[in-house]
């Protein structure tokens, strides 16, 4: 799993206006999860699809679009889900 292979996957699904995905997991080494294979990634998004949802369902269709990635290949994900509205007015 690489931080581009997120980004592609998230942008398919959701078609956002941006996305960028950091790999944290170099900072995570020896941690139990990075050990397994799982990484540590942190996404900035900005969709349309995440107008009128609470930040609750924003994070779960980000999870639903990963799929089973989020049970293997990532231990932790920080999410900043924001539509384009809310980027603009600097709410990250």
């Amino acid at each position: 799993m690489s931080a581009e292979q997120i980004k592609s996957i998230l942008t398919e699904a959701l078609k956002p206006q941006s996305v960028e995905v950091i790999d944290n997991s170099q900072a995570h080494a020896g941690h139990a999860g990075n050990q397994s294979g799982g990484g540590h990634y942190h996404v900035t998004i900005v969709a349309s699809e995440f107008e009128g949802k609470s930040l609750v369902k924003r994070h779960q269709l980000i999870y639903q679009a990963l799929g089973e990635m989020m049970k293997n290949q990532i231990h932790a994900l920080g999410i900043d889900a924001l539509t384009p509205s809310e980027f603009t007015k600097g709410n990250l």
